[in-house]
């Protein structure tokens, strides 16, 4: 019966909207060629960077963009994934493919165990309640003294694959998390157009219709958090792997707060406006930075100016649907 409902029809895909995400994933793959041009260290290590929080806040659009789901605690994900690779390299386990599995493991079970609580609200109740759960994971990585606790723990070096510090060089880094950015996009792409894709938008336009017909919401939204969570885990591993270095303020309320920014500013629900997104707000406060001192005076309102006057996001004003 819940198969026949029109509230879960697939939308059809235009040539158009694989152009955008092609070119978007073209550029990103000639920095490395652009970067000898350059500072290449500074570059690669900046937009390595960027690839990483378009990982990140990806998988949040998922959430947000497709279930209206908004969390305000997904940087905890990333401290995950991140304290993944931390804690097993103080233990001499280096090895990728262990630290990989920690990081996902894990951040699929925090997503499951605080799912269960979330997800039984709506709203506001749901912020506040990702937000404190959030926090709460910030509070016990500042505990854990073992591991540095408030001060973190720098790492003895970046994660080996099948026991060679294939990650060692930038420009390796750089290339694998560009990889796993767009085998993630490829799989949640897959996973937005199918059928479940379909009841998590319907469950978002209108819940009740979705479950007279048969769908489960709390079943549907509790899977996609798990699946955000564990993308967001990932991210947390190529940060740690980047930085060399893991503290509690990589799952502060405040990052969390970036990525949801960084969400709205790229666009809700295409998936490769949360890369557009990620690489604007870095770019930019790059940028200001470089040249002001006290330059989250002026980036903050620019970011303000920039949700406000371009309602479809940057996406949006690519199709002309800005303010």
């Amino acid at each position: 019966m819940a198969a026949a409902t029109p509230a879960i029809r697939s939308p059809t895909a235009s040539p158009r909207d694989w152009l955008v995400p092609l070119v978007l994933f073209a550029l990103l793959a000639a920095v490395p060629l652009l970067a000898k041009l350059g500072p290449e260290g500074f570059i690669l290590s900046l937009m390595t960077r960027v690839v990483v929080v378009a990982l990140a806040a990806m998988s949040l659009d998922l959430l947000i963009g497709y279930g209206g789901l908004v969390s305000f605690g997904h940087a905890a994900f990333l401290g995950i994934g991140a304290y993944a690779v931390g804690i097993l390299s103080s233990h001499g386990i280096e090895e990728a493919g262990p630290q990989l599995a920690a990081a996902i493991g894990g951040s699929v079970l925090f997503a499951l165990a605080s799912g269960v609580i979330a997800l039984r609200t709506q709203g506001v109740y749901f912020i506040m309640i990702t937000l404190a759960f959030g926090q709460m994971l910030f509070f016990l990585a500042t505990a854990l003294s073992g591991y540095g606790g408030d001060d973190g723990m720098t790492l003895p070096g970046r994660s080996l694959l099948f026991d060679r510090p294939w990650l060692k060089g930038d420009a390796a880094l750089y290339w694998v998390s560009l990889a796993v950015l767009g085998a993630a996009y490829l799989g949640l792409r897959r996973v937005t157009a199918s059928r479940f894709g379909r009841v998590l938008r319907g469950l978002k336009e209108n819940e009740i219709r979705m479950e007279a017909v048969g769908f489960e919401a709390f079943r549907y939204r509790l899977v996609a958090y798990a699946l955000a969570g564990a993308v967001a885990g990932v991210a947390g591993f190529l940060l740690a792997n980047l930085s060399g270095f893991v503290s509690p303020a990589v799952m502060s309320w405040q990052r969390s707060g970036d990525l949801i920014f960084v969400v709205v500013l790229g666009g809700l629900g295409s998936l490769h406006g949360a890369i557009l997104g990620a690489a604007a707000f870095l770019l930019a406060e790059e940028v200001l930075s470089h040249y002001l001192e006290h330059w989250r005076l002026v980036f903050g309102p620019l970011l303000v100016l920039a949700v406000l006057f371009a309602r479809g996001g940057l996406v949006g004003i690519g199709r002309g649907r800005g303010a």
